[in-house]
């Protein structure tokens, strides 16, 4: 049975589908104003392992993940009710529509999904085209008490009007002071806006600036809050009982908190029934952002020479609850292992077939039913690759069947003559120096080698087992 972390109960539950045989998943999608950088695609493949292990064990997921292209303000925290929503920001600085922009980087997501062997979701409703959706929910919150029109035109969930504000994130509503940008003292114009300071607009009014993603609505031309775009969907898409809603943790307070409230209230208890985070990612020990100038995308990695699912072998390397410090050398790294083993599944499946290792079967599926154990079951197949008590066409079909889980492409090489890569002139001279500076302690001259090797094409990785290189 298939165990996760539940944000909402902080402890590991088992995860068992309202319907039986099926298993219904929400994920917060992409707000699609630039590309997504490799952290956003870490969270995604959180949905793409659940979804594969809920499979391998003969269940019918159903995914429903929502394309952002309006409504998601500058401010990422959504914390502050003005700014300018990051769609028309974006719109303005390439001079072309706010959808144009939005369908651009909507294509480019799902080219990085499939870069990274991520499976596209089975429904993916964008906002804008969502919108009666998100009229038609706030109209029943208004009617049910739980939503007002405030002082500006703009409509208003009604913080108070629940009791349990507070269960996914610990930020109860009596503690959201000053160091939240939600008190009145710090937003004079909220006073007659809204009447208690945490509550959250659910339909903006457009004002006179805004001309583009803008909808009349009973309340006057507008646009939606961030936050009702995932409660509309979800709810239209998979029903009043939704078994495990996804995204990464930085979503959890205040888009989910607020998110879990309007779905609640309209629907009259828990929709969903478990909330599964992704830690974050940093990179070079730096929280990735722009302003750092630290983000990387999968374009990036292609560049630097390395395959995609190699990114996708870093990941499954470290567990999806711990924060991760991605680098260049781990992702080369997960390049000399994943050429190995294509490599290796291709030579093995020359030899005489024989059944797969139980044993390491079991283990890899018991890894990933525990929590998404995923460090655990590379390490399973780490052993198994160098067990030579195993019969080659065993181990064949062992790694070939579990890459069910992985989504590594393991077979890719099969079937194909192996391809031999020549060092180019005067690296193997390097390589040598090198080897001799690292046993001499000398790190200065191996880190320069490094560099000199780099120049000439060539990525070293220092391994347990020495240095190894790749072009």
């Amino acid at each position: 049975m298939l165990r996760l972390t539940d944000t909402r109960t902080r402890q590991v539950e088992d995860i068992v589908p309202a319907s039986a045989g099926a298993l219904s998943v929400y994920a917060c999608g992409p707000t699609v104003y630039r590309d997504a950088h490799v952290g956003n695609l870490r969270t995604f493949l959180l949905t793409d392992l659940i979804r594969r292990i809920g499979e391998y064990h003969g269940l019918r997921v159903t995914v429903a993940q929502n394309i952002t292209d309006v409504g998601h303000m500058a401010d990422d925290r959504g914390l502050a009710e003005g700014g300018e929503d990051k769609l028309l920001s974006q719109s303005r600085a390439e001079n072309r529509s706010a959808l144009d922009v939005a369908r651009h980087y909507e294509t480019a997501y799902f080219t990085d999904l499939d870069r990274l062997g991520i499976r596209p979701a089975d429904i993916a409703p964008r906002a804008s085209e969502s919108i009666d959706l998100m009229i038609n929910l706030i109209g029943q919150l208004i009617d049910k008490g739980h939503a007002y029109v405030g002082g500006d035109g703009s409509v208003y969930f009604d913080a108070q009007s629940i009791s349990d504000y507070g269960a996914l994130s610990g930020n109860r509503l009596d503690q959201l002071r000053p160091g939240h940008r939600f008190t009145v003292e710090e937003d004079p114009e909220a006073s007659g806006r809204k009447r208690f300071h945490a509550d959250w607009a659910l339909w903006k009014s457009a004002g006179t600036t805004r001309t583009q993603l803008v909808w009349e609505t009973p309340w006057g031309l507008g646009f939606p809050g961030w936050h009702i775009e995932c409660s509309a969907m979800s709810l239209h898409h998979l029903g009043p009982t939704i078994d495990i809603h996804t995204g990464g943790i930085d979503l959890r307070f205040p888009h989910h908190e607020d998110e879990k409230a309007q779905s609640d209230a309209v629907v009259g208890h828990e929709v969903v029934r478990h909330w599964v985070h992704a830690e974050h990612l940093l990179f070079d020990g730096r929280k990735m952002a722009k302003s750092t100038g630290n983000v990387v995308l999968v374009s990036d990695v292609i560049d630097r020479g390395f395959d995609p699912l190699a990114l996708r072998l870093c990941f499954l390397e470290h567990h999806y609850r711990q924060q991760m410090n991605l680098t260049w050398e781990a992702i080369g790294a997960a390049q000399l292992t994943l050429d190995r083993w294509r490599s290796k599944v291709a030579a093995w499946a020359e030899e005489p077939s024989a059944p797969m290792d139980d044993p390491t079967r079991h283990e890899v599926v018991a890894a990933f039913d525990d929590d998404l154990d995923t460090p655990r079951a590379i390490r399973a197949l780490r052993r198994l690759e160098r067990d030579e008590s195993v019969p080659a066409g065993s181990r064949f079909e062992t790694f070939a069947h579990l890459d069910r889980l992985l989504g590594i492409d393991l077979a890719r090489n099969v079937g194909r003559p192996p391809v031999v890569v020549d060092l180019p002139a005067g690296a193997q001279e390097l390589l040598a120096a090198r080897d001799a500076a690292r046993a001499a302690k000398q790190w200065s001259d191996s880190d320069r080698l490094r560099d000199e090797l780099a120049a000439l094409g060539v990525t070293v990785t220092d391994t347990k087992d020495g240095q190894q290189w790749s072009m």
